[in-house]
C-alpha cells in the first residue's frame, strides 16, 4: 500500500533521523520526502512511503513522538496530480502549447487518469538547459515540452541528458539543434501539447515508437 504522510516537527539536527527510525520499524520503504515549510521551531515534512500493511499503527507510532505535533494521513501526490509535464521556453509559444496539452488532460482525467501540466517562460541558452536538466530532478515529470523559435548549444545537450534518464522530449519545429535531438517534433504548437499528454495519458492509444515519422 501507498500511502501519504504529513508532520509537523521540530526543527533543528536528528529529526528526520527519528521519523524514518519510526518508518523503517513498520516496515515502511520511504518513496520520497519533502521538506514542505520551514519555519523554526517547527518543520512540515512530506513522506511518500510503500507499506506491507495498514498505515493506522505507522501513524500512531509517529505520533508517540516527542518531537512531532501533528501526523496525519493523506492521498499521495502521485494520485492527486499524478503525471507532470513541463512546458518550457518563449512565453506564447509556452500559452499555445499549454492550451492543447491542458484541454487534452483534462479530457483523459474525467476518464480516470491523473496528468498535471506546468509551465514555465523562459528566455536564454543557460537558464533553459538548467530547467530541462531540473526537470529530471522532478517527481512525477513524464515528459517535457520546448517551446521556442530558437534553442541549441548546450538546451540540446540538456536534452539528449534528460532522453537518457527516460524523459520524453517534444519540441517545436524551430530553428537551432534540439528538434534534432527531441523524440518528436511539431510544429502547431497547441498540437504539441495535445501529443504529449496522448504520449504520457494510460488512457490513449498511441505510442511515439509506433509513429513512422517523427516531424509533424
Amino acid at each position: 500500500m501507498k500511502i501519504g504522510i504529513e508532520i509537523v516537527a521540530s526543527s533543528g539536527p536528528g529529526i528526520l533521523h527519528e521519523l524514518t527510525g519510526v518508518i523503517a520499524r513498520h516496515q515502511g520503504n520511504i518513496l520520497s520526502v519533502e521538506i514542505v515549510e520551514e519555519k523554526p521551531p517547527q518543520t512540515r515534512i512530506m513522506f511518500e512511503i510503500e507499506l506491507p500493511g495498514e498505515a493506522a499503527a505507522l501513524v500512531a507510532g509517529l505520533a508517540q513522538l516527542t518531537v512531532v505535533s501533528h501526523v496525519v494521513q493523506v492521498e499521495t501526490m502521485d494520485k492527486v496530480y499524478g503525471k507532470r509535464i513541463i512546458i518550457m521556453g518563449g512565453g506564447a509559444q509556452v500559452g499555445q502549447v499549454a492550451l492543447g496539452a491542458i484541454t487534452e488532460a483534462d479530457r483523459h482525467n474525467i476518464r480516470g487518469e491523473h496528468i498535471s501540466v506546468d509551465t514555465i517562460p523562459l528566455v536564454g541558452e543557460r537558464p533553459l538547459a538548467a530547467a530541462v536538466r531540473a526537470s529530471a530532478r522532478l517527481p512525477r515529470v513524464k515528459a517535457i515540452v520546448l517551446a521556442g523559435s530558437l534553442m541549441g548549444g548546450e538546451i540540446e545537450q540538456a536534452v539528449r541528458d534528460v532522453r537518457a534518464q527516460g524523459l520524453l522530449v517534444v519540441s517545436l519545429n524551430m530553428a537551432g539543434s534540439v528538434p534534432d535531438a527531441a523524440d518528436l517534433v511539431v510544429t502547431d504548437p497547441v498540437q504539441a501539447g495535445v501529443m504529449t499528454v496522448m504520449a504520457v495519458a494510460d488512457t490513449a492509444k498511441f505510442a511515439i515508437e509506433r509513429l513512422k515519422r517523427r516531424v509533424f
